[in-house]
């Protein structure tokens, strides 16, 4: 029988996610054939399957800690959020439409039997399912819908630990307060707690433990030190959106990189490579002013609402910025969204997106885009024509892009894996200075991305250097995750309880 065990939270962002991974990690290394699952997740980070399906970012790096291909199954449902209050709901991989919160809301009960077809089918392939929750387990105006967290541990009886971050302050009243919002069935099946992101020394929290304990009557699992040298995906654009991120110094011995924190920002996953690559600065812009010539290069990023974006962009000045970057040399570079609204129009004139049917894009690519409601999902590979150098990565996008037959050339030479089709991606002018794809990932590839960065090291001056290790370094940094993780939790006793 397939053994299961699920990480709730206390609210967002307190490290459901991180948990799930290391104990995937974890519970690999033990010798369990494992997988994550994820009912419903709320995420613009996402990423192409192996059946060309779309899931959650977050998914993918669970599965690749558990030493499995990403399935649609371990995520059933991704909702895309477009707007404040409508997403695109993806289901099983594929678009099932777009709807607003409440709408959403009263469907969700219809959405059950998929849910646990997924599920079901997982079971029947692994020893042991790491469940996740999204957000908070006890928002008791959404209970009685709900698909991902205690009603969903129900469903599989999945014993649940509470996991809470203690960075954020308030951990008394997110532990207690939660447990004492649960019912009797929802604390029978809690069997404990994980208190996540503490600093300082931990023999000072020991009082706080007792205390924790001694009002619930359930143990803490766990007391996770915060750490910084542990390299892991981001969930979704919540660290980015929110200004969590301080910009970095910028200067004449780095390569300085501007990404453009658009409104409906996506898959920003794309440039976490940049991040770890040796003397080079990443700084995600909100505000047009914080721009300036220091920098060596400017990114647009996916967008999940370009026409929206579009018309942010030019409203908040950044248009007339980067339009002055770009004719005084500086290099630009657009990748899905963020290729379309480099283009000089968009239109959308089956309301994809937005009530607007037409937009004017940055006018520094001579393409234009329509919007069309078949979404492209798929996982390709190829070269690049600027380089030559090889490239891997995926496309998810709902427009078709065209070019206006003037100046400039394709950037890519791409196919899917396995397929002999090949067709020209992107469109690029003036040797690559402005250019632009829609394929996610690309900056991935080792031999692409370190001729990308070498380039901006020789406009500067600087000599050449060599790209780093890339994603692969990715694996060692599970392993060290779990090590973490197995440190400073109790992880036999969480195994004494998994279910049966």
């Amino acid at each position: 029988m397939t053994k299961a065990i699920m990480f709730l939270g206390t609210g967002s962002d307190v490290g459901k996610s991180i948990a799930t991974t290391a104990f995937c990690r974890i519970f690999k290394r033990k010798g369990y054939k494992v997988t994550p699952f994820k009912a419903q997740n709320m995420s613009n980070n996402s990423y192409v399957t192996i059946e060309g399906g779309e899931i959650g970012r977050a998914q993918v790096v669970q599965a690749e800690a558990a030493g499995v291909l990403p399935s649609v199954q371990i995520n059933p449902i991704l909702l895309k959020p477009s707007t404040d209050q409508g997403s695109q709901i993806i289901l099983h991989g594929k678009v099932l439409g777009q709807m607003d919160a409440l709408a959403y809301h009263d469907f969700k009960p219809r959405l059950k039997n998929a849910v646990m077809e997924s599920y079901n089918r997982l079971a029947k392939e692994y020893d042991l399912i790491v469940l996740e929750g999204a957000g908070s387990c006890c928002e008791m105006n959404l209970k009685e819908n709900d698909l991902v967290n205690f009603s969903m541990a129900k469903a599989v009886g999945a014993p649940c630990i509470l996991v809470a971050d203690i960075d954020r302050g308030g951990v008394f009243a997110q532990i207690i307060g939660s447990y004492h919002l649960m019912t009797r069935k929802e604390r029978e099946l809690t069997i404990g707690f994980l208190v996540n992101k503490f600093r300082g020394d931990p023999r000072l929290f020991s009082s706080g433990i007792e205390y924790i304990e001694q009002k619930t009557g359930k143990p803490v699992l766990g007391l996770v030190p915060f750490y910084k040298d542990i390299v892991i995906d981001s969930e979704d654009s919540v660290a980015v959106q929110e200004d969590k991120r301080k910009p970095r110094p910028v200067g004449q011995n780095t390569v300085n990189i501007g990404v453009v924190r658009l409104p409906s920002i996506s898959n920003f996953t794309d440039f976490e490579i940049l991040d770890r690559e040796p003397y080079v600065v990443v700084n995600y812009l909100f505000k047009s002013q914080a721009f300036s010539s220091q920098y060596d290069c400017l990114i647009l990023p996916g967008a999940k609402n370009v026409m929206e974006d579009a018309v942010w962009l030019t409203h908040t000045g950044w248009k007339r910025v980067i339009s002055r970057f770009a004719k005084g040399g500086g290099r630009v570079l657009g990748i899905c969204g963020g290729y379309q609204l480099l283009g000089e129009r968009i239109k959308d004139p089956f309301g994809v997106e937005s009530k607007l049917k037409q937009v004017k894009g940055m006018g520094l690519l001579p393409i234009t885009t329509i919007l069309e409601g078949q979404k492209i999902v798929q996982r390709v590979t190829g070269i690049s024509l600027l380089n030559k150098k090889r490239v891997n990565g995926y496309e998810i996008h709902m427009g078709r892009t065209r070019s206006l037959g003037s100046e400039g050339e394709p950037f890519l030479k791409i196919h899917p894996p396995g397929n002999k089709t090949i067709w020209t991606d992107g469109w690029v002018v003036n040797g690559g200075q402005i250019s632009g794809t829609y394929v996610h990932g690309i900056l991935d590839s080792p031999g692409f991305r370190g001729d990308f960065i070498n380039t901006l090291r020789r406009a500067k001056g600087l000599k050449k250097r060599a790209s780093s290790q890339g994603r692969l370094a990715r694996f060692h940094q599970y392993d060290r995750l779990a090590d973490h993780f197995e440190a400073h939790c109790d992880v036999e006793r969480i195994l004494s309880c998994l279910s049966d």
